[in-house]
C-alpha cells in the first residue's frame, strides 16, 4: 500500500475515532507519557503489509472491531462458574459480580451436559462435580436468585442439550418479568465442536443441526440482542490440536453455522451479528496473538467475499477467550497463576471480547473462593494497572506478529481446502479457499445440502479425519516434552519445590442426595398430565418441520425435566455412536 493510501486510511480512521464514545480515563503511561490511541507507518510512508494489516474498526479488523479499541470499551469480565447444587452456585455468581464480573458464565455439570437427570443411573457420582447440577427450570429459579436475567449478560456452556436448557433460561426470566426480547447473552450450541473433540453430543449430526437451525431463526425473529451460537475452538485446542487447527477447525464450524443459517433463508446480515467464538489463550504468547488477529481478518474476508454480508456488523468476528486449562499443572500449582497471567495478557493484546482466567487449582477441583478471586483479579490487574488499555493493537506492525499472523493464516487456509476436499470440492494446492467455496455453492448447490464447508465438516467427522488430525499434534507435542525439546516448568524440569499440598474444593455427596429429592418433589408437584402433552406435541414437531422452540420452551414452563425432553427426542431420533478408527 502506497502512502497516499495509507494517510487516507489514517484519516479515516481519525474521524471515526473523534466521533465514538470513549471512557473517561487516563491514557499515559506510569511516568506520564502521553500516548496515541494507536500507532502506523509514519506520515507519506508507504508499506505493503497494510493492505492486510489495515487500521482498527475497519475491514479487514485485524487490528480490531472498533476505532477506539479498548479506550472505548473495555473486555468483559466473564468467569466461567458452576459446581454443587443451584443455591451454592448462586452464592459464588453473587461473589463474583460483586468483586467485579461484568457477566456471569454458567458451567453446568457431566449429567446436564448429556441431557440426564440427576436421579437417572448414568448420573451416578457425577451430579455437581464439574459444573452445577440442573434438571428443570425450578433449578434455574434458584441458581439466577436475585441477579435480573434482564440487566446481566448470561453465557451457557453446552452444547447437546442446549436448546433445552436455554428454553428453561427463558422460562426462568419470563418469572421474573423480564421481557424476552431485551435478553442478552450467549448460548454456545456448537455441535460440531462436539464431534470433532469434547464427545458431548446427544443425536447424530442432522437433527442436532436442526435444532440449531430452530434455534438461530428464533433469535433473530424474537431475541435480537441473544447469540445463539457460540463457535468453540476451546475444546479443540483443549484437545491437543496446533493453534493453525484450533483457528481453522474453528472458523470452518462458523462458516458451516453460515451454511445453515442461508440454507433455512435466513438473512446473513441479519443472523450472523449473533454468531461469537470461544478461543483458547495458550501459553505462547505472541502465537496467541497472532492467531487472534488472523481469526478476524479471515472471518471478515469470508463473510463478506463467500456468504455476501454486507454490513460491517456481520463481518465482525466477536469472541470470548479462556486460559488455557491444558497448560496447568497439579505439580507447583502457583505457577499456574504466572501461566494464566501471561495467557490472559495475550488474549487482551489480541483485542479479546471478553475474558475468563483459570485459577491455579482447578487441575485439581472445582476453583475455591480464594482461587478464584485471584484468577479475577489477575484480569483486574491487567486492565487497570498495566497501561494495556491505551492503545488498540499495540503490537501491529511488529515484524515478528504480522509475520506471524500471516504464517497462521496461510496454515489454515491450507486445513479449509482440505476441508472443502473431504466435502467433494477439491481445489489444486495454495488455491484460494474462499473463492473455492464461493465458486462450489453457485455450481454445485444439488451436491451440498446446506453447504461446501458443512459437507467437509460432517464427512471429517464421520470418517475421524478431525479426530486424526488433533491426535497425531497431540502425540508430536508429547514427544518433544519427553526428548526435552519444549519444557514445562515442575513437570520436566526444575521439579524440586517448598509448595505444600492444597486446599481443594470438594463436592459433598449430599448434593446429590438433596437434587434428587428435591427432583422427587417437583416431579409429584407438577401437573403430569400437562407435561405429558407437551412432550407429545415436542415429538410431533420433531416428526415434522415445525420450528421446535415453541414445544420445547412449553415443557419448560411446564416443568418437564431435561432428561424428559433430551428423552422424548432420542427415542424418535436416536443417539450418536462414534465410528471407530483403525
Amino acid at each position: 500500500m502506497d502512502a497516499a493510501e495509507i494517510d487516507e486510511g489514517r484519516e479515516r480512521w481519525a474521524k471515526r475515532y473523534a466521533s465514538a464514545a470513549k471512557r473517561d480515563a487516563d491514557f499515559t503511561t506510569l511516568s506520564g507519557l502521553e500516548v496515541e490511541p494507536v500507532y502506523g507507518p509514519p506520515e507519506g510512508t508507504g508499506d505493503p503489509r497494510m493492505a492486510r494489516i489495515g487500521w482498527p474498526g475497519e475491514f479487514p479488523y485485524t487490528r480490531g472491531l472498533y476505532p477506539t479499541g479498548y479506550r472505548g470499551r473495555q473486555w468483559t469480565i466473564r468467569q466461567f462458574s458452576g459446581f454443587g447444587n443451584a443455591e451454592q452456585t448462586n452464592a459464588r455468581y453473587k461473589m463474583l459480580l460483586g468483586a467485579g464480573g461484568g457477566g456471569l458464565s454458567v458451567a453446568f455439570d457431566m449429567p446436564t451436559l448429556m441431557g440426564r437427570d440427576s436421579d437417572e443411573p448414568a448420573s451416578l457420582g457425577e451430579v455437581g462435580h464439574c459444573g452445577v447440577a440442573i434438571d428443570s427450570t425450578a433449578d434455574l429459579d434458584r441458581l439466577f436468585d436475585g441477579i435480573d436475567l434482564g440487566g446481566v449478560t448470561t453465557s451457557m456452556t453446552i452444547s447437546g442439550p442446549a436448546v433445552p436448557i436455554f428454553c428453561m433460561y427463558l422460562a426462568a426470566a419470563e418469572r421474573q418479568g423480564v421481557d424476552l426480547s431485551t435478553l442478552d447473552g450467549t448460548l454456545q450450541t456448537d455441535i460440531h465442536k462436539e464431534y470433532i473433540a469434547q464427545k458431548e453430543w446427544l443425536f447424530p449430526p442432522e437433527p442436532h443441526l436442526r435444532l440449531i437451525g430452530d434455534l438461530m431463526a428464533y433469535c433473530a425473529e424474537h431475541i435480537p440482542r441473544y447469540k445463539p451460537l457460540s463457535v468453540s475452538g476451546y475444546h479443540i485446542r483443549e484437545a491437543g490440536s496446533t493453534a493453525a487447527q484450533e483457528l481453522a477447525f474453528t472458523l470452518a464450524d462458523g462458516f458451516s453455522y453460515v451454511e445453515l443459517g442461508r440454507s433455512r433463508g435466513l438473512d446473513v446480515d441479519v443472523f450472523a451479528p449473533g454468531l461469537s467464538f470461544f478461543f483458547d489463550a495458550h501459553i505462547d504468547f505472541f502465537e496467541e496473538i497472532a492467531k487472534f488477529r488472523a481469526a478476524r481478518r479471515i472471518w471478515a474476508r469470508w463473510l463478506r467475499d463467500v456468504y455476501g454480508a454486507e454490513t460491517e456488523r456481520a463481518q465482525w468476528l466477536r469472541f470470548h477467550t479462556q486460559t488455557a486449562g491444558v497448560s496447568l499443572t497439579a505439580q507447583q500449582p502457583y505457577n499456574n497463576v504466572v501461566r494464566t497471567a501471561v495467557e490472559a495478557l495475550a488474549a487482551v493484546m489480541g483485542g479479546t471480547n471478553s475474558l475468563h482466567t483459570n485459577a491455579l487449582d482447578e487441575t485439581l477441583a472445582l476453583p475455591t473462593d480464594q482461587a478464584a478471586e485471584i484468577a479475577l483479579r489477575t484480569q483486574a490487574v491487567l486492565r487497570d494497572e498495566t497501561g494495556v488499555t491505551n492503545v488498540a493493537d499495540p503490537l501491529g506492525g511488529s515484524w515478528y506478529v504480522e509475520a506471524l499472523t500471516d504464517k497462521i493464516e496461510a496454515e489454515a487456509e491450507e486445513l479449509f481446502l482440505q476441508i472443502l476436499a473431504l466435502g467433494g470440492t477439491p481445489a489444486e494446492a495454495g488455491a484460494d479457499p474462499a473463492a473455492v467455496a464461493r465458486d462450489a455453492m453457485a455450481d454445485d448447490a444439488d451436491r451440498h445440502e446446506i453447504g461446501p464447508v458443512t459437507s467437509g465438516i460432517l464427512r471429517g467427522i464421520e470418517d475421524g479425519w478431525f479426530n486424526a488430525q488433533i491426535a497425531e499434534s497431540a502425540f508430536t507435542y508429547q514427544r518433544q516434552l519427553e526428548d526435552g525439546t519444549k519444557h514445562i516448568v515442575g513437570v520436566t524440569e526444575l521439579t524440586n519445590t517448598v509448595t505444600a499440598d492444597l486446599e481443594i474444593l470438594r463436592v459433598s455427596g449430599d448434593v446429590e442426595h438433596g437434587q434428587n429429592a428435591l427432583l422427587a418433589e417437583r416431579r409429584a408437584g407438577r401437573d403430569n398430565a400437562a407435561v405429558e402433552r407437551a412432550l407429545a406435541d415436542i415429538v410431533t414437531a420433531a416428526q415434522g418441520t415445525a420450528n421446535l422452540i415453541e414445544p420445547i420452551l412449553a415443557a419448560a414452563r411446564a416443568e418437564a425435566t431435561l432428561g424428559e425432553i433430551c428423552g422424548a427426542l432420542r427415542d424418535e431420533w436416536g443417539e450418536y455412536r462414534e465410528n471407530a478408527a483403525i
